[in-house]
């Protein structure tokens, strides 16, 4: 029991450093996206995420190919994975951090929903309930009727839709396939779309304005991230360390006031507070409900 309880703590402490990461990753995809085109941004987090990943599988003796890839179900995976990362670097370039960051909190909420529609997953009042209220919170990070609208926060919901398919599609994905062998499959399989991005936009795939210190970094922390949330999701309870993936919005607000001098609004934060307590409390309901089967 001490042994759980030690690896669960140790899973929590990761999985906050992985948000950390992720933050800061965010950032610095922010700040190229002052200096690049999303295009040229996306070549550069794609590429360079394919090369790494890929060592990682060599290092660890993993499956550099297999014939699986071009499963029904993996090849939705890479199309989300597309969908999802078009807007996220889109939404990063031209929406606040904090705004992003709160409405990609939402994404367990349509994981949810995803698991009913495709899984046969039973869900209670209670958490269709909480479904419910943190869609309201996604209603107020929005503002949708508000004046001075912002269409450009759309692609911050098209990035949660795309990496909350990507994640539904992962439950589905062959067990013994390694998670970083996914991750190359994925980044392989995607890395045709920034190439054709910045063809159709006619630009260069090396920029006159690139800041490589920036970009390695953005890469380097990005899959440093990647790799602490595997072993954090690896190491402890699933439902243990899930909650502590909303640290990453209370990093952003962080960024956005101190590199970008935002401040966030009365309604922006009471929208990603309802996010964040309607998705912990699902969290919750799940682990009571697992629980509950295995006592009985």
């Amino acid at each position: 029991m001490e042994l759980i309880r030690e690896k669960n703590l140790q899973g929590i402490i990761l999985m906050i450093l992985a948000m950390g990461f992720f933050a800061i990753a965010d950032t610095l995809i922010k700040l190229m996206s002052l200096l690049i085109s999303p295009a040229q941004v996306m070549f550069f987090m794609n590429g360079g995420s394919l090369i790494l990943f890929a060592f990682v599988v060599v290092f660890q003796k993993e499956r550099l190919f297999d014939r699986r890839v071009f499963a029904p179900i993996l090849l939705v995976r890479y199309l989300s994975e597309v969908v999802g990362m078009v807007g996220m670097v889109l939404a990063l370039a031209y929406v606040p951090l904090s705004t992003v960051g709160a409405i990609l909190q939402a994404s367990p909420l349509l994981v949810v929903i995803g698991a009913v529609l495709f899984l046969g997953e039973q869900v209670s009042w209670r958490r269709w309930s909480s479904i419910g209220v943190g869609f309201i919170g996604v209603m107020l990070v929005i503002q949708p009727g508000a004046e001075g609208f912002d269409a450009s926060v759309l692609f911050a919901v098209m990035s949660m839709v795309g990496l909350s398919v990507r994640d539904l599609t992962t439950r589905m994905t062959p067990p013994d396939m390694a998670s970083v062998s996914l991750a190359t499959y994925t980044m392989a399989a995607t890395f045709p779309f920034p190439v054709a991005w910045l063809v159709f936009n006619g630009e260069h795939v090396i920029p006159d304005g690139a800041n490589w210190g920036m970009i390695l970094g953005m890469i380097a922390i990005g899959a440093l991230g990647y790799m602490l949330l595997i072993k954090s999701i690896r190491m402890a309870e699933v439902s243990i360390v899930s909650p502590f993936r909303y640290t990453r919005l209370i990093f952003l607000l962080i960024m956005g006031v101190m590199i970008f001098d935002e401040r966030p609004g009365l309604m922006i934060l009471s929208g990603a507070l309802l996010i964040i307590v309607s998705g912990i409390y699902i969290m919750w309901r799940e682990r009571r409900i697992k629980e509950t089967v295995t006592s009985t």
